[in-house]
């Protein structure tokens, strides 16, 4: 996995300078490329197209469906994406330590019990795997290798007393988990929201813990210095659509048909299996939190896939500029009290 997280870090770089020569830096260019694992957590991005508030700002966004929030990492590197909306993962940290250009200007999600992206096992297997706890020895997958679903796995783990060291960790995207769980290729894996209730209405997997997230937020929605320094109307025109659709996802604006008709559209799950998922939770006036970020980094040092061994200093990774313009056109928000719905 090290050796992989390498890899990835000087493809990112090298990657990273040859894109500079084709980079489009017209100031009336108003599209932003990024991309979108088609899941529920991404919801902001369907919200904020499907609502037009894109639109409202002139801007044109081009969303590209990818396996795992780290390919957004990477494409953002080559150029091909402005943006970028997935986890803080090794490979993102790897390439910070080595040079890449972006920052982070606003976070995603955040989850509670019963969480988005629980542990699920087959259906089958049931009463053989009663706890997380009986996962020693098994193989677990998360989408992405070094993605910030390993740290799941590991919250996962801790809370039954075990480590990483006690299973084999290995990836499988999330549309092809139910397969891999039925064949017997993992033992079980984390899955996402709201594939998962799909998958328990079919009969195919059962979800072995959705208890062990409480408030961590692992994504973030990141902007490449060609974006931030030479298109500045549009990073932030972009950031006031985002942080309008984050607005529209608090309390009873998650549990509605027009929402759930807009994450079936992206994620080919009917609405009425969207509306009895278990959701999400996003911050409505865009807070960073640095504390958060820097435990992923400390979880990733320690599990030595990291290309340094010292924690570097990631705030100049961070830019919560654009946040607070987007506040001083659109008001504070004061979020409704969480409430967590039956499921």
């Amino acid at each position: 996995m090290k050796h992989f997280a390498r890899l990835l870090a000087f493809s990112l770089v090298a990657a990273l300078s040859l894109s500079a020569f084709g980079t489009l830096t017209a100031q009336e260019n108003r599209t932003v490329r990024l991309g979108y694992v088609p899941v529920m957590i991404y919801a902001p991005l369907y919200i904020a197209a499907e609502r037009g508030y894109f639109a409202d700002e002139d801007i044109s966004v081009e969303l590209t469906p990818l396996q795992g929030g780290s390919d957004s990492v990477v494409q953002l590197a080559a150029g091909n994406f402005d943006a970028a909306v997935g986890g803080v993962g090794a490979g993102l940290l790897n390439a910070a330590k080595l040079g890449l250009e972006f920052r982070i200007v606003a976070p995603m999600h955040t989850e509670r019990p019963p969480i988005a992206s629980p542990l699920v096992i087959a259906a089958s297997r049931a009463d053989e795997l009663k706890s997380v706890a009986d996962l020693k020895g098994k193989t677990v997958s998360i989408n992405a290798t070094g993605a910030a679903t390993e740290y799941w796995v590991y919250l996962a783990l801790t809370k039954a007393g075990l480590t990483m060291q006690d299973i084999t960790l290995t990836t499988v995207a999330f549309r092809d988990v139910p397969a891999a769980l039925e064949s017997g290729a993992v033992d079980a894996a984390i899955l996402g929201e709201p594939l998962v209730t799909l998958q328990k209405d079919q009969g195919v997997i059962s979800v072995l813990a959705d208890d062990f997230v409480e408030g961590i937020t692992v994504t973030y929605l990141y902007m490449s210095l060609p974006l931030l320094n030479d298109r500045p109307e549009v990073a932030e025109g972009f950031v006031r659509a985002y942080l309008r659709a984050l607005r529209d996802l608090d309390d009873e604006g998650w549990l509605n048909t027009e929402t759930a008709a807009i994450i079936e559209k992206y994620t080919n799950v009917p609405a009425d299996v969207v509306l009895r998922a278990n959701r999400p939770y996003y911050d409505p006036n865009g807070v960073i939190p640095m504390a958060d970020i820097e435990e992923l980094q400390r979880y990733f040092l320690e599990r030595g896939v990291l290309e340094y061994t010292e924690a570097i200093d990631l705030a100049p990774f961070v830019d919560t500029s654009l946040v607070q313009k987007a506040i001083e056109v659109l008001g504070e928000y004061a979020p409704t009290p969480a409430a967590t719905p039956d499921n």
